[in-house]
């Protein structure tokens, strides 16, 4: 079996500016450049991490980015959202973006903010790179104003209001990238369609095996890896357009199953609740009483 090579992890933002022979970073924890400005003087290793934030638009790209088991190509108006150690990786000898913008900053950066206690909570960090945000005209420009500022303020002179304003900036810039997702989540309906479709396949197929107690339960993570997605961008997909998360989406699939071995087999809620995959049987008794406001016991001496 062919070794698995580690990832190399770009530890600070003054190195990323070495691999992309740009100048040293006038902040060690944050920094805006010009993506026509590198010119690589190394050559960035083909599995990577960064080990800061990472917020980029695109133009441009000759070649593909790799996240999990998929290539993007960046075209224009593309917007991604890099998380700290997020697993990178790119084909060796390709080209790379030749205009856009990055803003990188580090954890560090935001420390004592509220922006470090929020940050986590935008969903779209963890996204793949074949997730990433496909601007409109004026969505593009939006944003890329608010990239200028940060970068017109990152040029000016450090003083005692910088880290204030550029903080104000990149959180304007989040909260117009979780608007222009779901903007995208609706006007891609026709592949969230087709999205919905393979899960429910999926869902269908495992719950029609005959002994999914091997298999253990379903999780979200397990189905998001089938479908090739991150689990945070399913369940945010799925909850725009359907109001439910991918756990919920299991849950309901789960229950319709569970009624239907109470109502059509003689197994014990103790066999059935093994069958659907549960170690313990009080775990599916809860889940069970908390979506239908009745235990799996009571429901099955109601058909009797």
């Amino acid at each position: 079996m062919k070794e698995q090579k580690a990832p190399y992890l770009i530890k600070s933002i003054r190195e990323l500016h070495e691999f992309w022979g740009l100048p040293k970073p006038k902040h060690p924890l944050v920094s805006v450049f010009r993506l026509e400005d590198m010119v690589p003087a190394n050559t960035l290793p083909e599995i990577h991490m960064f080990n800061f934030y990472a917020i980029s638009i695109k133009r441009n790209f000759e070649g593909s980015l790799k996240y999990g088991q998929r290539y993007y190509d960046f075209d224009s108006g593309v917007m991604s959202f890099i998380s700290p150690n997020q697993l990178m990786s790119h084909k060796q000898g390709e080209a790379s973006p030749k205009d856009g913008i990055s803003l990188v900053f580090h954890a560090d950066f935001l420390a004592g903010f509220p922006l470090a206690r929020v940050i986590k909570d935008y969903g779209f960090f963890s996204y793949q790179l074949s997730e990433a945000l496909h601007l409109s005209d004026q969505e593009e420009t939006t944003v890329s104003n608010i990239m200028k500022n940060i970068e017109t303020e990152y040029q000016s002179n450090i003083d005692r209001f910088s880290q204030n304003v550029i903080l104000a900036h990149i959180e304007l810039l989040l909260q117009y990238g979780d608007r222009f997702y779901n903007r995208q989540f609706i006007t891609r309906k026709m592949a969230n369609d087709e999205l919905l479709v393979r899960l429910e396949d999926l869902l269908s197929a495992y719950f029609s095996d005959d002994n999914p107690s091997e298999k253990g339960l379903l999780t979200v993570q397990s189905i998001s890896e089938q479908l090739n997605i991150s689990a945070n961008y399913l369940s945010d997909m799925l909850r725009s357009t359907t109001g439910q998360t991918t756990q919920q989406h299991i849950h309901n699939k789960l229950i319709d199953k569970a009624k239907e071995l109470l109502t059509t087999t003689n197994l014990s809620v103790r066999e059935i609740a093994y069958q659907l995959g549960f170690e313990y049987p009080q775990s599916f008794n809860k889940l069970f009483k908390k979506k239908m406001d009745i235990s799996p016991l009571e429901f099955k001496q109601s058909f009797n």
